[in-house]
């Protein structure tokens, strides 16, 4: 237990360390946390025709206005209140557009639309549909919610048995789907998260590639051979100080994030189902289930790929080589993805950090002895086992170049 906290406080002295946890912070919590809620995701707008900088600084107000007048609408998503909500969106528009716009979860509810009462939509018009849907026509949501999956399923050719299996798991899914302010959700979900696990693989690659390479360019490996520990004892320790390296690292995002979460958010609609995000999920997921999943994947993503980190940097003597080799692991196969077969993109999901935890909106599945298996269970228990199997090996090897 010294020689791990030893081996823990070099670590962290070291100013490479220092400097790539700062800027993740900075990066992570400041820009893409405080900046992101307050200003540019959710401040309301200023210019409709510009991005979304074109923001107030009002995010924390904006945010609780969208949800009072989401949570006007009685709770549950019924024939309706779908109805309601369209009708009370077209008056609202033919008084203040802008208002409208900033308001209401219209693009989301448009898109519903557009997937569920296709018949309406008029070939030519230069309105989205939800400024001219006739509110009376839009009946039988669920029913036709469960057409478009079916079909949707269809048009992926996954038929049969594989259908069968997905629409199983879709049955668990608790309707009438309970109805909120979907935006901050759908930009935690699909987004934040996401972004949060690719940035700190770039600064977990930084820090972990000079955790044994860097006993070479100190020129320091020779000396743990005079060390009472012995070579093997050293090099578990510096594994378990990249694995407590790698949790402190995501508990200090993790945790700033949740707070801003709670703060500019709230919990509220942590019980509406993800299906608000995306019609045609089948995960029997509320918000929060959806959020722990997405935590837990990049959690168990980072000490995955702590864990291939460590066995490139036992492997080579050189830091920017490891560096490089580590951060190829998440890159390269991000760069080449769109340009491989589907089968093989779903495949380079299983290495630490390069699969997403927003699978759980898609219905991708893997064919694993003779059974469909839905792709959300493995990608959250594939990668750190892949990650804690390469440590062994970064002992063994690290302590054979130290020894030879």
């Amino acid at each position: 237990m010294e020689l791990f906290w030893l081996e823990h406080k070099k670590l962290w002295r070291r100013a490479g360390t220092k400097v790539s946890v700062l800027i993740c912070f900075l990066y992570l919590v400041g820009f893409g946390g405080i900046l992101s809620f307050q200003w540019f995701n959710f401040g309301s707008k200023v210019d409709f025709t510009r991005s979304d900088f074109g923001r107030n600084f009002d995010g924390y107000a904006a945010v609780r206005d969208r949800q009072a007048y989401a949570l006007s609408f009685g709770g549950d998503l019924t024939d309706e209140s779908m109805q309601q909500i369209i009708r009370d969106y077209q008056r609202m528009e033919s008084v203040d557009a802008k208002r409208a716009w900033d308001l209401t979860d219209w693009v989301i509810i448009n898109g519903w639309l557009g997937d569920l009462w296709s018949e309406l939509h008029e070939t030519g018009s230069y309105q989205v549909d939800i400024s001219y849907f006739d509110s009376e026509k839009l009946t039988d949501f669920y029913g036709r919610r469960q057409q478009v999956l079916e079909k949707y399923l269809e048009n992926n050719n996954q038929t049969g048995a594989e259908k069968a299996y997905l629409l199983q798991i879709d049955e668990k899914v608790i309707k009438p789907f309970h109805y909120g302010w979907i935006r901050g959700w759908q930009t935690v979900l699909s987004f934040m998260i996401d972004t949060s696990a690719e940035s700190m693989a770039l600064f977990l690659a930084i820090v972990l590639s000079a955790l044994f390479a860097g006993e070479w360019h100190d020129n320091t490996s020779s000396f743990v051979l005079t060390t009472k520990n012995g070579w093997r004892t050293v090099a578990l320790a510096k594994v378990l100080t990249g694995l407590a390296f790698t949790v402190e690292l995501f508990a200090m995002i993790a945790a700033c994030d949740i707070a801003l979460q709670l703060f500019f958010l709230g919990t509220t609609g942590w019980d509406m189902p993800v299906q608000l995000i995306k019609l045609t999920a089948i995960a029997p997921m509320n918000m929060l289930q959806a959020e722990i999943y997405e935590w837990a994947f990049t959690l168990l993503g980072m000490i995955g790929f702590a864990g291939i980190v460590m066995l490139i940097s036992s492997a080579v003597k050189s830091n920017v080589l490891a560096l490089i080799l580590s951060l190829a692991v998440v890159y390269v196969p991000t760069a080449v993805d769109p340009y491989l077969p589907f089968g093989l993109q779903k495949a380079l999901g299983f290495i630490p950090l390069v699969g997403s935890g927003t699978d759980i909106f898609r219905t991708y599945t893997f064919h694993i002895f003779g059974n469909y298996v839905w792709s959300p269970y493995l990608l959250i228990t594939v990668p750190v086992l892949i990650g804690v199997g390469c440590m062994p090996f970064a002992v063994r090897k690290w302590s054979r170049r130290v020894k030879v």
